[in-house]
């Protein structure tokens, strides 16, 4: 159940209510593919740094260690040890990322393993049956996520097939929630708009999944190839078609900035990979912007990466002691690049609800991207 406290312009901010706890919106998922954050950050830890939502992929934990274990282990939720919401996409991204791998028709999508070649089939009522046995929150629909710069009657083609897998999906998650031995009885539903950068056929998709009575709905195909001028513009179009008294997931979009324009435009979940993959990488975000701590210059500094934050790295250790693990190749000094980085968005998140609860967003987006913008080291 969605309730939708207050807005700003487009910009929403609500609750979500869900069978593992409610969640504040607007919110950042924090992505943990295999059921795990990258960066050796335990769950444990994302109970310190303040996140709401882990994500995980059904195809990555179908192929391994097979969602039939996780399901004898109680669910995804028992097995890492996680008691808030978790969702889980589809396995429709991975279609589109093994494109040299699978072969697309009515029925779903025959594709190889990444580990081991072997070969997968799955449709839309497959992936419904792997994500009711991992027994996440939410729960995505398995659309095919076409290439931004496709053409145009490809992109009318697989909208139209998205859309009937959708259908299918509502269908079987609807059979799976009534089975005795169901994981997660309460599991929901988020349907996803697609359609690249061709505006009308992404009006009418959002038109059309818009009457099926969803629990949530995703944007998708986005951040996969065009501008960011194009994905705000498709996003100004289409979030007014889609239900203001449902949320909207803006999937694996972004940067900060991009995080503040979507939550501008009306959107309510976001997750990225990237403060997980430039932790590992010592690149590390800040209120002035990112900075690289393998840069020569943080070698004798005492500093934390930002005074003030309330991370556990900046707590405790200085940007020279996290630099000279990175050089060294020490975990520790990945997770704590990593941890510091997922309490800055997570906090960031929070600041944007304070924001729209003080009608104060606008003022608050334009001091933090002037802020970002405006690098102090």
């Amino acid at each position: 159940m969605y309730r939708l406290i207050k807005q700003e312009g487009r910009a929403k901010r609500g609750e979500f209510t869900t069978v593992h706890g409610v969640i504040q919106t607007p919110v950042f998922m924090n992505v943990g593919t295999v059921a795990a954050i990258k960066g050796a950050v335990s769950t444990a830890d994302l109970e310190q740094i303040g996140t709401q939502v882990e994500l995980s992929n059904t195809y990555h934990l179908h192929v391994r260690p097979g969602d039939q274990i996780i399901k004898q282990m109680g669910g995804l939720h028992k097995f890492m040890s996680w008691n808030k919401p978790i969702l889980t996409d589809s396995g429709g991204f991975q279609v589109f990322s093994l494109a040299g791998l699978r072969k697309i028709k009515e029925e779903g999508v025959t594709f190889r393993s990444h580990i081991d070649g072997h070969k997968i089939f799955m449709g839309p009522e497959e992936s419904m049956q792997i994500q009711s046995n991992l027994g996440s929150t939410i729960a995505m629909a398995f659309d095919e996520c076409a290439p931004s710069k496709a053409d145009r009657m490809y992109v009318q083609n697989s909208v139209e097939r998205t859309t009937r897998w959708l259908q299918r999906c509502q269908a079987e998650m609807k059979r799976l929630n009534s089975l005795e031995d169901t994981v997660n009885p309460h599991q929901l539903l988020f349907g996803i708009n697609q359609g690249a950068i061709y505006e009308d056929i992404r009006i009418e998709h959002a038109k059309r999944i818009a009457e099926m009575d969803l629990d949530g709905y995703a944007v998708g195909g986005l951040a996969v190839g065009e501008t960011h001028e194009e994905m705000y513009h498709i996003l100004d179009e289409v979030v007014p078609y889609l239900p203001v008294n449902k949320p909207t997931y803006l999937m694996g979009v972004g940067t900060p900035a991009n995080i503040l324009e979507g939550v501008e435009r009306g959107v309510d979940f976001f997750d990225c990979v990237y403060p997980t993959r430039n932790g590992r990488h010592g690149h590390l975000y800040t209120n002035h912007g990112k900075i690289n701590l393998f840069n020569a210059k943080y070698e004798l500094d005492s500093r934390p990466i930002e005074e003030g934050c309330g991370c556990p790295a900046c707590q405790r250790y200085s940007r020279a002691y996290i630099r000279h693990l990175l050089k060294a190749k020490e975990m520790l000094g990945m997770r704590l690049c990593v941890l510091h980085n997922l309490y800055f968005y997570n906090t960031m998140m929070t600041e944007i609800r304070d924001a729209l609860d003080a009608g104060r967003f606008a003022e608050y987006k334009k001091q933090k991207l002037d802020s970002m913008a405006t690098p102090l080291e």
